[in-house]
């Protein structure tokens, strides 16, 4: 959070994820980068890869929404993204601290998506343009997709993964997590159950509610087994308050918990 806000092609995104890259190798993991450019904007995905065996990708979105365009009082205001970001990444690093790495019966990858959080915006609305509006006085003002971090790990995977667990939204204090009606449901069943077991019945709910276009709609449209946890019962998505304040470290764990307990004792096997 301290970097600040964070779009795409953004000099604090950047710093961002040459953060996530230290603290990944001085985890032990073997870090890995996918830089393209998307519309004029420099994009970079970042992934910590560990273990043998399968592929299962635990993932989330570091970048955050150029403007905050659910907020009534500041719409073309950009947002620090507390929760719609930088959560789930705080729970990826510290499983990537935490994991027992003895116990991995499978290759692990913790995938760091770029460029998630700019659909149906365009590059003008990135604040990394404003130099380049500067000197050329133009930008490309067609609307982008969302994910598009996501789309290109998903397009450029060197084998097809068993499972793909996508965190997003997760750290609210008033934490409720419901079923997404998109994805797999037998993943959706093990990991809820895990946190009925681990105690957490009443922050894991398992009931449908959402139905989510998120990081992992493009594996399933590639019909590989993925699942958004996410809590979108967030009265701050896509506004200026979404800060560090509305972010409770016991939802982090919970969430991290229940992700590291099936990784560890769970896994997948085809």
């Amino acid at each position: 959070m301290k970097f600040g806000i964070r779009p795409a092609g953004s000099k604090a995104l950047r710093v961002t994820g040459d953060y996530i890259i230290q603290e990944l190798k001085k985890s032990g993991w073997q870090v890995e980068t996918q830089e393209f450019d998307y519309r004029g904007i420099p994009i970079r995905n970042i992934i910590g890869k560990f273990g043998a065996g399968d592929l299962i990708i635990l993932g989330a979105h570091y970048d955050t929404r150029p403007r905050a365009d659910q907020d009534k009082e500041n719409p073309t205001a950009p947002l620090l993204g507390a929760n719609d970001g930088a959560s789930g990444v705080a729970v990826l690093l510290e499983l990537a601290r935490t994991l027992d790495k003895t116990k991995l019966k499978n290759e692990i990858w913790l995938a760091f998506f770029d460029a998630e959080d700019n659909g149906d915006l365009n590059a003008c609305d990135l604040r990394v343009v404003e130099m380049q509006t500067a000197t050329t006085g133009v930008c490309d003002t067609t609307p982008w997709t969302w994910s598009i971090g996501a789309i290109h790990v998903a397009d450029n995977l060197p084998t097809k993964p068993v499972a793909v667990i996508v965190l997003d939204m997760i750290g609210d204090a008033d934490q409720n997590i419901y079923y997404e009606y998109n994805s797999d449901k037998q993943l959706q069943q093990e990991l809820w159950g895990i946190a009925a077991q681990l105690g957490y019945r009443q922050w894991f709910i398992p009931q449908f509610r959402w139905s989510m276009t998120d990081d992992h709609t493009p594996f399933l449209q590639r019909q590989i087994r993925a699942i958004d946890l996410i809590d979108f019962d967030y009265p701050y998505w896509h506004t200026t308050q979404d800060t560090a304040d509305k972010v409770s470290a016991e939802s982090l764990e919970r969430v991290g918990r229940v992700v590291e307990t099936w990784v560890e004792n769970e896994g997948v096997t085809r």
